[in-house]
């Protein structure tokens, strides 16, 4: 992070993202922010609260996707939750409190394959020891001339060539999942007990091996990352995990609009949305939360929430949740010239997507100029006369298009197609202009 300007950040997720600039722009400040927080004087540093984010739009504009590309970016542990998965304290469902803990093991997990990472080579090494003295007491299973007894070094140039990938052999690999009799534990409240309390026993009984039947090629990577797994400080993966997860994590809060609404005063839906509202409260100002790693203070996480507020509004929620995302954005629609952008400008575009799954084939397609013009036309004429579902309509529309190709792509000739405008309007323009077929085909 200490590299990226918001400008550099704002051209990274360009790369990706089409328009959306006031969000782009908004989002990389607040990545920056967390940076130069890191900068000032410890005694101020406590008292620098994120600007947390509300992005305002319809579905399918890249609100989801500029959350996502921005915790890649910033290598930072985050999730993905919904607020209309959630219920008040006190009925069934998940609580707000789960969104932590979901940081919590995402950092952990963040910070464990980084740490396996670093000790990989030196695993390789181990690794392979272990497996050419497996080999060398193998004779039977056909590594060397029976008989006589294998030679190391020979095997280790056989192993390094490749020579031996498709050989069985049997390993003893440790098993790894819960006890049967642990899962009565991690019911709708009870997980951390669950999990903490196999912890506790799981330190008094010896670890079990299972006995495996794998290819040479299989083993080497199983004991590699067995081996790695020995050489990682689970401690040192846990302290560092939460910390990462209290100083840089990202919490990205999506149809915040679905609990939009106060009180009226005569019980029903109403009163449930305001009361998790009043549960999410405290974790965006700031508390801490128990999790199975130890106990995990929200004051520094960045909230992003998201939601099209259709029928309802920002301003509809409870005016202490209001006053903790202090930024708001409005994210454009998606004109035509966006959807032909989407469809040909990301790093990751549509038409690269299905012509590279196309070539797996040896099937090679190529899409004219005027074709991608269409399929954005077409995209979104049914978006303007059905439910206007924004860039997720070029999915179901490519589906379409191309559903024929892709069931006969490894029986066509020649392996060469050009799709134009004119295929596009012979497969596609009946069902577009059919309102009815429209609205359950696209």
């Amino acid at each position: 992070m200490s590299s990226l300007t918001p400008r550099e950040i704002v051209a990274e997720l360009d790369r990706y993202i089409v328009g959306q600039r006031h969000a782009k722009r908004a989002v990389a400040v607040a990545l920056r922010n967390r940076y130069r927080r890191e900068q000032v004087p410890e005694e101020l540093r406590d008292e620098i609260a994120p600007k947390n984010i509300i992005m305002v739009g319809p579905t399918g504009v890249g609100k989801t996707e500029i959350a996502r590309r921005l915790a890649k970016l910033a290598q930072a542990p985050f999730v993905k939750v919904e607020a209309s998965k959630f219920t008040e304290v006190g009925y069934v469902g998940r609580d707000v409190d789960s969104m932590v803990r979901d940081l919590v093991e995402a950092s952990i997990k963040l910070v464990r394959e980084e740490e396996t990472a670093r000790h990989l080579a030196k695993a390789r090494d181990l690794a392979e020891e272990r497996l050419l003295d497996l080999l060398t007491g193998s004779n039977t299973a056909g590594f060397g001339p029976p008989g006589l007894p294998p030679d190391r070094e020979r095997l280790r140039a056989q192993l390094n060539a490749g020579t031996l990938d498709d050989q069985l052999i049997e390993i003893d690999l440790p098993e790894r999942g819960a006890m049967p009799f642990m899962t009565a534990f991690s019911g709708q409240g009870m997980e951390e007990i669950g999990v903490n309390f196999e912890n506790l026993l799981g330190g008094m009984m010896p670890k079990r091996t299972k006995k495996r039947r794998v290819r040479v090629q299989d083993a080497r990577r199983l004991l590699a990352d067995e081996e790695a797994g020995k050489m990682v400080d689970n401690e040192r993966v846990q302290r560092e995990g939460i910390r990462r997860a209290e100083e840089s994590g990202i919490i990205f809060i999506d149809e915040l609009d679905k609990i939009a609404g106060r009180e009226r005063g005569g019980g029903g839906p109403d009163v449930s949305r305001e009361g998790v509202q009043r549960d999410i409260l405290p974790i965006v100002e700031g508390s801490h939360v128990t999790t199975k790693y130890g106990t995990v203070r929200t004051d520094h996480v960045l909230f992003i929430a998201a939601g099209a507020f259709h029928v309802a509004k920002p301003s509809d929620l409870i005016p202490e949740l209001q006053g903790r995302f202090p930024i708001r954005v409005e994210l454009d629609p998606l004109t035509g010239d966006d959807l032909v952008r989407i469809l040909t400008e990301p790093k990751s575009s549509l038409i690269r997507q299905y012509t590279a799954l196309l070539e797996t084939e040896g099937l090679k397609v190529e899409f004219r100029a005027d074709a991608i013009r269409e399929i954005a036309r077409i995209a979104q004429s049914v978006n303007e006369r059905t439910e206007n579902i924004g860039a997720r309509r070029l999915h179901t529309v490519l589906e379409r298009l191309l559903e024929e190709l892709s069931f006969d792509a490894d029986q066509l000739e020649p392996k060469h197609l050009v799709i134009d405008a004119a295929y596009v309007e012979a497969h596609l323009s009946e069902i577009a202009k059919d309102e009815d077929l429209a609205r359950y085909i696209l």
